[in-house]
């Protein structure tokens, strides 16, 4: 059976071990962790290894798994010294990974934008762009090799990345079996018709089948707005299906809704 998981994030607590009570309570398996659930920077400059250590008894006493830690940063921003600022945050968030007992990184491909890695920039399809992110990525594999991890990349529209057809470009020109896919089927499509969106989930899964280790649960409304799972116009009955018949089993992990809606985004996905 499929892991189901959640952003450990979107449970707001004062400490890490009740906050995995709550996810555990509402029937998830596995969890995306970020640092910020420490009290911490997202991408911190240090963590004390007793804090990692309490962290992975709370997970081990909730019966929960790191299906990933994030480790998102700008890998094409436009100037050298922020990408290896970020590259150094990663090896850290790399050297504490064995302690949690995580595998994958989950990484952010990055925008021009210097100020928000999220926001599409009219020089993300420059070969610059690509160029910078590629030899980031050429390093982050490097960190992913001495502490035996896996990084995950996802195909994001604002992204350098943007695209399925891209995510298969980097995965051929880097030529790593560390580098993985995280599927966002709300990220293949801002407006489109349901016959639409099933193409697309198709193809990116025929595409990128093989090296997709992780799968993220958001949705989107008609007019382009990101909402919870199973508020909006994706068909997740066909995208489970199709995954499914391409024999991917990587966890499914919600995100990108408040608390309020983790009991109905978790019944609705148990149903699915």
């Amino acid at each position: 059976m499929r892991a189901l998981g959640i952003f450990a994030k979107t449970f707001e607590r004062a400490n890490v071990s009740d906050a995995f009570a709550a996810i555990q309570s509402h029937g998830f398996t596995c969890i995306q962790f970020n640092m910020s659930c420490l009290g911490l920077a997202s991408m911190p400059e240090q963590v004390s290894y007793a804090v990692l250590q309490e962290t992975k008894t709370a997970m081990d006493r909730y019966d929960l798994r790191m299906a990933g830690l994030s480790a998102t940063f700008n890998m094409c921003h436009p100037e050298e010294e922020a990408r290896m600022a970020g590259l150094r945050r990663m090896g850290l968030l790399a050297s504490s990974s064995a302690v949690l007992g995580n595998t994958l990184l989950t990484l952010c491909t990055g925008t021009r934008d210097p100020q928000n890695k999220w926001k599409y920039h009219p020089e993300n399809s420059s070969r610059q762009a690509w160029l910078d992110m590629s030899r980031t990525m050429e390093q982050a594999i490097g960190i992913a090799e001495t502490f035996d991890l896996q990084l995950g990349i996802e195909p994001e529209l604002a992204n350098v990345v943007s695209s399925p057809v891209k995510a298969k470009q980097l995965l051929t020109e880097m030529q790593s079996d560390r580098l993985k896919i995280i599927l966002d089927p709300a990220n293949l499509f801002e407006k489109a018709s349901v016959p639409q969106i099933q193409y697309r989930m198709a193809a990116a899964v025929d595409l990128l089948g093989p090296h997709i280790s992780m799968v993220h649960a958001k949705d989107r409304t008609a007019d382009g707005q990101f909402i919870a799972p199973g508020k909006g116009v994706i068909p997740f009955d066909y995208f489970l299906e199709k995954l499914e018949q391409a024999g991917i089993g990587a966890p499914l992990v919600a995100h990108g809704f408040s608390e309020a809606d983790v009991s109905a985004v978790a019944h609705f996905l148990k149903n699915v």
